[in-house]
């Protein structure tokens, strides 16, 4: 485990990101202590909310403006036929 100091982790924090991967990290900052621990990217849970990465759906996905788009090209198309 390595311990390491609030202004040395703010002036290396690459170093300590790349550290927490293999090892534990901890910050100390006044009376307090703070781990910092490596999740796998697909998962983060915050404070009992699990948020995933984008999966290839999201990159398929439409933009608000493209879907308005389409919806009055269909609701025109509806009303030209009748």
């Amino acid at each position: 485990m390595t311990i390491v100091g609030s202004k040395e982790f703010a002036t290396n924090q690459e170093k300590y990101f790349d550290l927490a991967v293999s090892e534990d990290v901890c910050i100390k900052r006044g009376e307090s202590m703070f781990q910092l621990t490596c999740n796998p990217v697909e998962e983060i849970n915050v404070r009992g909310r699990v948020y995933y990465e984008p999966d290839e759906d999201f990159y398929r996905s439409i933009t608000m403006d493209e879907l308005k788009k389409r919806t009055f090209e269909a609701i025109d198309k509806f009303f030209d036929n009748k």
